[in-house]
């Protein structure tokens, strides 16, 4: 198709076409927003009571609108209603003849660039376009309203030929007169809700004919579930999961003879897919991640079933000095920030990195201790905070950092800050070894380039990632890579696989692998503009590391960092004591539970 060039709206018209029931409540949506309108109707008595509604039922529609400022005009002949229009809607009866002479007349009248709609909710546009121009026809479709302003929804559908770029223009004068606009991707008889709402009213007659139900407890139900609770049903088909939709679908033709049109060839396409709805990373009919809410969305029954409970560190900072290194306390919330924080564990000294193993049902938390003491322990408990126990007692590792866990194999990886090591133990704490060593604490432990903190595990890969911070705000922080496996005749300090992929970083902590799409992450508490951030590389390098971005700026002391691999989303805590979320491009931030402590390490799990 050519180019289409849009109409210009300045000082022109939108034509109402019919001052009826719909005609005078379109007209009141354009009006109430700004927008100048004329009303055409043959009947003296329709044009009177259609001005007479936009002055008492204006302020449905916009409640900050003066009724006696609004630009509209009443006519009964229909050229000077619509000859200066850039928009006209035609609203005349539902007789199919009417309707192609009325365009066939608009034809004749309208300006030569004005957009042609018909409200019809039973016609296809091109139906009423047999006796205009093939470029006529470019600017016919349908514009379709429920009835405003209770439901503002707007159908756009093409006549078959419509210029495709009308739509993103009407699209966004209708959301400036107060509507949601919604396009039909192909030409349909019933558009989107009619044909929606066709197989609603069709099986509420059919339970009504077998006597299932009575009218009142359908309604009952309905009112209960999508008028109370506003379950939209593709989000709840999401949510149940496509493929279990589609075996309950099997079932029901099965059971009841009924045809197939289509419906399960369409979900297969999901399911051989591995698109499956909520509970997958690959999402369903929606994107991953879109039925977990957060406190401050509309939010259903069905959100937020698959999205995991959070459980994070509170250090104990904002606690008198005295009590600061006891007062430590492994906390659970939930991902839309609704839930009140509960402690599951308190009294810990100074806690920093978290992990969970469902496998084991176990939480694993690595306690810092004293300042300077090489005090620092790993602990674990079950989910609940009861069982708790010292897997690696004090002494052995300096300041225990990050810690993850392999789930495959359920290992235990830690960074040792102070002690400059990164190791790896058994989930209950034996056969401990030392995987990293890049220095040795004893002998001093001054040189802060060398301090390992943040540790994460590529296990497709083969690879351990870790950190070594460098001096605080200083920019010499650097993020490294080698074997999960020792070289054969290497030692923790002399081995050879070891690559730093990047340097000169401002103060690099905790680290994510995200295996399925070869990236790394990793927070960043070191000074602006680089530092107090998120950033991510990409794995697939071919060869360098030299580059990286920078997906979030702006958090104070950014610490912990979780990867919900399933719902697509990115969590991370800082010092100054919020949780947040971030879409995996770093977009849509999502700020809570602030102000209930000085927040480190964060581990989701699933519910």
């Amino acid at each position: 198709m050519d180019s289409w060039k849009p109409p210009s709206t300045a000082g022109r018209s939108v034509g109402i076409l019919g001052a009826g029931v719909l005609g005078r409540r379109i007209a009141a949506c354009w009006a109430s927003k700004g927008y100048k309108v004329h009303v055409r109707d043959p009947d003296p008595q329709q044009i009177t009571g259609a001005l007479e509604y936009l002055k008492t039922e204006l302020w449905r529609y916009n409640p900050t609108a003066d009724p006696g400022k609004i630009d509209v005009q009443g006519f009964h002949d229909l050229k000077p209603a619509i000859e200066d229009s850039w928009l006209v809607i035609e609203c005349v009866s539902e007789k199919l003849e009417l309707k192609i002479s009325t365009f066939a007349e608009l034809e004749k009248i309208a300006h030569p660039d004005a957009i042609l709609a018909t409200n019809s909710s039973s016609y296809k546009s091109r139906e009423l376009a047999v006796k205009v121009r093939p470029d006529t026809a470019r600017r016919i479709l349908n514009m379709h309203y429920i009835i405003p302003p209770d439901i503002r929804t707007v159908e756009l559908m093409t006549s078959g030929s419509t210029h495709q770029d009308i739509f993103p223009f009407l699209q966004d004068h209708l959301r400036a007169s107060g509507m949601l606009p919604v396009v039909a991707h192909k030409e349909s008889t019933g558009f989107i809700i009619n044909r929606v709402w066709a197989a609603i009213k069709r099986e509420c007659l059919m339970v009504l004919s077998e006597g299932v139900a009575s009218p009142e407890e359908i309604d009952a139900v309905w009112t209960d579930m999508f008028v109370n609770h506003g379950i939209p049903p593709c989000r709840m088909m999401d949510s149940v999961g496509l493929d279990t939709v589609s075996l309950i679908e099997q079932h029901y033709i099965e059971e009841r003879g009924l045809k197939d049109v289509g419906v399960l060839s369409y979900l297969q396409t999901f399911i051989q897919d591995g698109r499956l709805g909520a509970k997958c990373s690959k999402g369903g009919l929606y994107p991953p991640g879109y039925t977990t809410k957060t406190s401050g969305e509309e939010q259903g029954p069905y959100d937020n079933i698959h999205a995991p409970a959070l459980y994070f560190l509170d250090l104990g900072l904002n606690n008198d000095p005295s009590e600061v290194y006891r007062k430590g306390r492994i906390l659970v919330g939930s991902a839309d920030g609704k839930a009140p924080l509960r402690t599951v564990i308190d009294g810990q000294p100074m806690p920093d990195g978290i992990a969970l193993c469902p496998g084991v049902g176990k939480l694993f938390w690595t306690n810092m201790g004293g300042p300077n003491e090489n005090d620092g322990c790993i602990m674990s408990c079950n989910l609940d905070g009861s069982d708790v126990k010292t897997i690696v007692p004090p002494g052995i590792a300096h300041t225990p950092k990050q810690i993850t866990v392999d789930q495959n194999c359920e290992k235990l990886y830690f960074s040792d800050r102070e002690g400059m090591r990164v190791f790896r133990c058994k989930v209950d704490g034996s056969g401990l070894e030392t995987l990293i060593q890049t220095g040795d604490w004893r002998q001093g432990f001054q040189d802060k380039t060398l301090w390992c903190v943040g540790v994460a595990l590529a296990p497709v890969e083969g690879k351990i990632y870790w950190t070594q911070k460098g001096p605080s705000k200083g920019s010499q922080g650097r993020i490294f890579r080698a074997s999960l496996e020792m070289p054969p005749g290497a030692t923790p300090s002399t081995r050879k696989d070891i690559e730093c992929l990047f340097s000169n970083l401002p103060e690099p902590i905790d680290l994510e692998v995200d295996e399925e799409s070869r990236t790394l992450y990793w927070s960043d508490r070191g000074e602006l503009p680089r530092g107090n951030s998120l950033n991510k590389a990409s794995l697939e390098t071919n060869g360098g590391f030299d580059s990286y971005q920078i997906l979030v700026r702006g958090l104070h002391e950014a610490i912990g960092l979780a990867i919900d691999k399933k719902n697509r989303h990115i969590y991370a805590t800082d010092l100054g004591g919020a949780v947040y979320r971030f879409n995996m491009d770093g977009s849509d931030k999502k700020k809570f539970y602030e102000d209930q402590g000085s927040f480190a390490g964060i581990a989701l799990c699933d519910r």
